[in-house]
């Protein structure tokens, strides 16, 4: 990356935006809103109780409303793509044809129920003639060509250390729950999962002949053996330390120290020509090495049997869909199966998204929408170096350091400027299984072809619609596809509270990333590399620590609360977002004026637009679900929690002390 350039092109950026005519915007009605309640006491409920109240969970989905929950209308819009497509024929090879093709196989559930498992038989035949280590290990290297992971957690990636370069990368996995603390707390309701998980796989067992006695057994042995591989997994706070998940380790040492995984053999066998990988949680393979030779070769074989059944369960017959589905019930509170057209849009997504891509922003992204989100990132990003140069606890030293970051960010909007080649799959109308192997296999070859090479700068992780973005801290980028760039978040059309609120809010949220306690250990390079001094980085952490403190007391679903340590990341850009998004906003001629729209003044409407913008309401189960797996908190907490630290906010809405929201000005975090 070359770094001087960049810093000059933001620069010109910033001092080119012209300020925005609010006058041409729409002054879109904010309705919802719950008036009769206190805004300083739940903001959350104030700005979406009349909906929260109202809305029913749809049988089929586990929440609704916005963030994670839009990707539902979403797959609905992907759905009118396909199902047009699905109907023609096209030029094979073709986007058109890959993806109309694979959806439309999806949808055959005739042929897919005649089949039953008859697809996987050829690779639990495999998993049959495993007769010792080697043979396992030549089998998990297998799996691992068609993208499915065993035992063996691998990737390629940039070297967190020379972040021009891609590596190998191996990392703790082998759960069928989604989480080691699954298998060890002991509440009635993590009881229950861990039982229905059992259950789940003694059902698939019996799907494939065994009989109830002997499936039962041996799910209890499946579960026992992930139990043993839980108790070696760091916990999700714990892979939060940059430093600790980041080990490279020499092939020809592993292999003297862990001589049952045959690294060499295994890397051989994954076309992997290196002689050092980075190994993220070296207490898993230190472990996996000993139960390798512990565990004997037949419950290896059971294992793997329940892994490559619950792995593709449901792209076999009904059956097997049915039963990940009473599987899914407990753990999400999700009523009914989602329809077919809703799972085969999300599995064209997931296999060849870039092909459908292309077709979701020819007809759903504009060029304008573009090119005004660019303006507000740019602007946003303007307000963030104001900010740091306001820091009354950094040193100017570090502040300098800081704004060459900022500067030398990358940001990519909508879709990619290069698309994936999908040459290599072959898709056909009735073969739905082999379709899915030959576009993981592809994506296997296509990530294997970057071993070694300069990273791909240009490459994208998520795909053009899905309702996401993130901050990839080893590239130094942020990241808007297209699937976020739409009401709630974003309006080409609507006035600048309303997008400054919601889409400024979260480019604020990502920017922070690269300053948060795991982002801030990159340079401006993505390297992980110390750019701060030794005084300022003491107070930072002093700063970080206060966001885990106080996210730590916040209570969900009765007696639970946030997980303050495993959702730091999150809550940190959380906070800054917001206040970076309300200085941004400020330096529009709307954010200037005080002229009520509705009743509402523009102040009022960009807080309203943040608490519009994570509008939702889930299961129990699920939202229990999100609080032991995911690191961000809750949506309640995602507005009421770093409102509680806006002062501008107290303003909006008079929050006085006796507010359940009030904290005295000297609580209110400011990191950045």
């Amino acid at each position: 990356m070359k770094h001087a350039l960049i810093i000059t092109l933001a620069l010109l950026l910033l001092a080119s935006c012209k300020e925005e005519n609010t006058s041409e915007k729409k002054y879109m009605e904010i309705t919802g809103v719950n008036t009769a309640l206190n805004p300083g006491d739940d903001f959350f409920r104030y700005a979406n109780g009349k909906w929260y109240d109202s809305i029913t969970i749809p049988a089929s989905q586990a929440g609704v409303g916005a963030y994670m929950f839009m990707n539902y209308p979403q797959r609905l819009r992907l759905q009118g793509i396909l199902d047009s497509l699905s109907k023609e024929t096209h030029t094979p090879g073709s986007l058109q044809q890959l993806v109309g093709d694979f959806y439309a196989a999806g949808m055959d559930t005739v042929t897919i129920n005649e089949r039953g498992y008859e697809p996987l038989k050829p690779t639990l035949q495999n998993i049959e003639n495993i007769t010792d280590i080697p043979s396992l290990m030549d089998y998990v290297a297998d799996q691992l060509k068609v993208d499915h992971g065993t035992l063996m957690g691998f990737a390629i990636g940039a070297d967190d250390k020379n972040s021009t370069m891609t590596i190998a990368h191996a990392y703790q996995t082998g759960l069928g729950l989604p989480d080691r603390d699954y298998y060890f707390n002991t509440d009635a309701e993590t009881v229950a999962i861990q039982e229905a998980y059992k259950q789940y796989v003694a059902n698939l067992f019996q799907l494939t002949g065994s009989n109830a006695e002997a499936s039962k057994k041996d799910a209890n042995r499946v579960y026992e053996i992930e139990k043993e591989i839980a108790a070696a997994h760091r916990t999700r706070t714990e892979r939060r330390d940059v430093i600790a998940n980041y080990n490279m380790m020499a092939v020809n040492d592993l292999e003297k120290t862990q001589p049952n995984i045959h690294w060499n053999a295994f890397l051989e066998a994954l076309g992997a020509k290196v002689d050092s990988i980075d190994i993220g949680q070296p207490p898993y393979y230190e472990k996996l090495n000993s139960l390798l030779k512990s565990v004997s070769i037949a419950d290896w074989k059971t294992y793997l049997k329940a892994n490559a059944l619950t792995s593709y369960a449901d792209n076999l017959s009904q059956p097997f869909v049915d039963a990940s589905f009473e599987f899914t019930k407990v753990i999400s509170g999700q009523e009914v199966q989602k329809s077919r057209g809703e799972k085969m849009a999300s599995a064209v997504d997931s296999y060849l998204g870039e092909a459908l891509g292309q077709l979701y922003v020819s007809k759903y992204f504009t060029e304008d929408a573009k090119k005004r989100m660019l303006d507000l990132v740019n602007n946003i990003q303007k307000a963030y170096a104001n900010r740091i140069d306001k820091l009354e606890w950094m040193s100017d030293s570090t502040k300098t350091k800081a704004k060459e970051k900022l500067f030398a960010m990358t940001k990519k909007i909508g879709y990619p400027d290069v698309w994936k080649d999908y040459s290599q799959v072959t898709i056909g109308r009735d073969t739905y299984f082999e379709n899915i192997q030959s576009a993981a296999a592809a994506n296997y070859k296509r990530e294997m072809a970057k071993l070694g090479k300069p990273v791909d700068r240009s490459e994208w992780y998520t795909t053009p619609p899905t309702v996401t973005a993130y901050n990839n801290p080893a590239a130094n980028e942020i990241v808007f596809p297209a699937g976020i760039l739409q009401s709630p978040y974003f309006d080409n059309n609507a006035d600048d509270a309303l997008n400054y609120g919601g889409i400024g809010m979260v480019i604020g949220h990502e920017i922070t990333h690269t300053f948060d306690d795991q982002g801030a250990q990159y340079d401006k390079d993505g390297n992980v590399k110390n750019w701060w001094t030794k005084d300022d980085y003491a107070k930072f952490k002093e700063r970080i620590q206060q966001v885990i403190d106080q996210y730590g007391t916040f209570t969900v679903l009765d007696s639970l609360h946030i997980n303050g340590a495993m959702t730091v990341g999150e809550n940190t850009a959380d906070i800054a977002g917001i206040a970076v998004a309300y200085d941004a906003f400020k330096m529009t001629k709307q954010g200037q004026d005080t002229t009520k729209v509705g009743n509402f003044t523009p102040d009022q409407r960009f807080f309203l637009s943040i608490a519009r913008i994570w509008k939702v309401k889930m299961k129990d189960e699920f939202l229990r679900l999100w609080l032991n797996s995911n690191s961000h908190s809750p949506p309640v907490w995602r507005v009421n929690g770093p409102l509680m630290n806006t002062t501008p906010f107290y303003n909006a809405f008079d929050v006085q002390p006796g507010d359940k929201m009030y904290l005295p000005a000297e609580e209110r975090i400011t990191i950045w």
